[in-house]
C-alpha cells in the first residue's frame, strides 16, 4: 500500500471531519488486520505525510518456540544491552511483506473502519443533543413516517411524533425536538417529534432570553398538540413578570412560537408553591370562586361563576384536562348556583323512636300491689257475669218447654 493511497484516504477522513488520531488508528488497525497477526504488530502512521512503519514485537525469553513472536536472551542483549526476560523488543518489518493481497485487505478495511468511525462520530454528536431542537429538511416517505435530511444523517419523524393538524411535504424545512438516538446496523438512527411537550419549551428558550438566561423558570407544560398548550412559569428575579416576558410585547413573542407550531394556542400564566393558587392560575381564563384542596384524595374541587363555568371546562374538557396534567391534581368544577343549592338543601329528619311509658304502679298500706288487685277483681266479676248468663240461659229454656206443652 503505497504513500499516495493513505494521503488520499487522510484527505478524505478530513473531509469526514475525522480527527486526525482517529485516522491514523484506523489505518494501523487496517494493516494489523492484513498482516494477520495484530497482537505482535505495532503500526506508526504520519497522518500529514501518509508514512507508516511497521513493527514486529519479539518477547525475550530463555527458549525460543515461536521464532515470530519470541527472542532469545542472549540475543537480545546484543541488541538491547539491558535487555531482560519478558521485555518486548519492535523489528522494523518492511512494507512489502504486506503484498498486493495484503495490501488491498488493508484498503478494505481502511475504508471500513473510516465508515464505521463516521457512524461512531454522527452518533455521538446527536447522542448528545437528546432533548434539543435541530433544523431538517423533509427527504421523502416510508411507511408514513418522514424521513428528514440534518445534513450528516438521516431523522426519522414517525407518525405518532407528528402535530395531527400539520401538512408534510418534500423539501420543507422544519424545527424538530430529537427524542431518541439509537445505533442500528445501517448507522444511528435518529428519533424526532414535532408533537412533543418538550419542542415548545425549547421554542421558549430560543425566544425567551429570560427563559434562556435563567432569570425565568418553566415549571410545567401540559400539551395536545396541534390545538392547545398550557406553560406554568415563575420568576428567579424579583420584580420580573414572568408571564409578560413569555408573551412579549403586544404578545409577539408568543405569537412567534405559535406560527411554528402551525397556530397552536399557547397560554402561559404563573407558577405558585399554594396549591390552591395553582389550580386557579392553571384554569385561566376563566374566573375561580373558591378552591378547596384536598390531599388525601389528590383532588381539588373549584367554584366558578356560572357564566363560565363551560370556559372553565373548556370544549369537550379540554381547558380542565390540560389544567389537571400540569398540576398534577384532579380537578372537580362546579358553579355558584350548584354550591349554592347543595347548601340550602334542608338534611332529612331522622325518625323519631317511640318509647312506650309504663304505667306508675300503686300500692297500699299493706304493701299489695293495687293493679293486681284491680286485676283479680275484674276476673271475679266476669266470672259472676258468666254464672249469671247461664242462670239465665236455663231459665229461659225452661219457659220455652212450657209454652210447647
Amino acid at each position: 500500500m503505497n504513500r499516495e493511497l493513505v494521503t488520499g484516504l487522510a484527505q478524505l477522513s478530513a473531509e469526514k471531519g475525522l480527527p486526525k488520531e482517529v485516522v491514523s488508528d484506523i489505518i494501523a488497525r487496517a494493516i494489523k488486520r492484513a498482516y494477520g497477526d495484530e497482537e505482535h504488530l505495532d503500526v506508526k502512521v504520519d497522518v500529514q505525510t501518509g508514512a507508516f512503519r511497521i513493527y514486529l514485537l519479539k518477547t525475550v525469553v530463555e527458549k525460543v518456540e515461536d521464532p515470530r513472536s519470541q527472542l532469545e536472551l542472549a540475543t537480545a542483549k546484543k541488541l538491547k544491552a539491558d535487555a531482560q526476560l519478558g521485555d518486548v523488543i519492535p523489528f522494523e518489518e518492511s512494507a512489502a511483506a504486506l503484498g498486493r493481497i495484503g495490501a488491498q485487505t488493508a484498503k478494505q478495511m481502511i475504508q471500513q473502519f473510516l465508515r464505521e468511525a463516521e457512524r461512531e462520530q454522527v452518533f455521538a454528536e446527536y447522542a448528545d443533543r437528546e432533548g434539543d431542537i435541530i433544523n431538517g429538511v423533509i427527504d421523502h416517505f416510508e411507511a408514513g413516517a418522514a424521513i428528514m435530511d440534518l445534513g450528516k444523517a438521516k431523522a426519522i419523524l414517525p407518525r405518532s411524533e407528528q402535530a395531527p393538524h400539520e401538512r408534510y411535504f418534500v423539501g420543507q424545512h422544519r424545527k424538530v425536538l430529537v427524542l431518541e438516538v439509537r445505533r442500528s446496523i445501517h448507522g444511528p438512527q435518529i428519533i424526532v417529534s414535532r408533537a412533543h411537550k418538550g419542542l415548545v419549551k425549547r421554542l421558549f428558550e430560543l425566544e425567551v432570553p429570560e427563559i434562556y438566561h435563567g432569570q425565568v423558570e418553566v415549571m410545567g407544560i401540559a400539551r395536545e398538540a396541534g390545538s392547545r398548550t398550557k406553560i406554568a412559569v415563575r420568576s428567579r428575579q424579583p420584580g420580573l413578570d414572568p408571564v409578560g416576558a413569555c408573551v412579549g410585547q403586544r404578545g409577539l413573542r408568543v405569537q412567534a412560537i405559535s406560527n411554528e407550531l402551525g397556530g397552536e394556542r399557547i397560554e402561559v400564566f404563573q407558577y405558585d408553591d399554594d396549591a390552591q393558587k395553582f389550580v386557579a392560575n392553571a384554569l385561566s381564563p376563566a374566573p375561580v370562586v373558591r378552591v378547596d384542596c384536598v390531599a388525601d384524595e389528590k383532588t381539588a374541587y373549584v367554584v366558578v361563576p356560572d357564566r363560565y363555568l363551560s370556559l372553565a371546562i373548556g370544549k369537550e374538557g379540554q381547558n380542565a384536562r390540560l389544567a389537571a396534567k400540569i398540576t398534577g391534581w384532579r380537578i372537580d368544577i362546579r358553579s355558584e348556583s350548584e354550591v349554592a343549592a347543595e347548601m340550602e338543601q334542608p338534611p332529612e329528619a331522622e325518625p323519631e323512636e317511640v318509647v312506650a311509658e309504663a304505667a306508675p304502679i300503686e300500692v297500699d298500706e299493706e304493701g299489695i300491689r293495687q293493679d293486681l288487685v284491680v286485676e283479680a277483681e275484674a276476673e271475679s266479676a266476669l266470672a259472676d257475669e258468666s254464672e249469671l248468663e247461664d242462670e239465665d240461659r236455663a231459665l229461659l229454656g225452661g219457659k220455652k218447654r212450657r209454652d210447647r206443652r
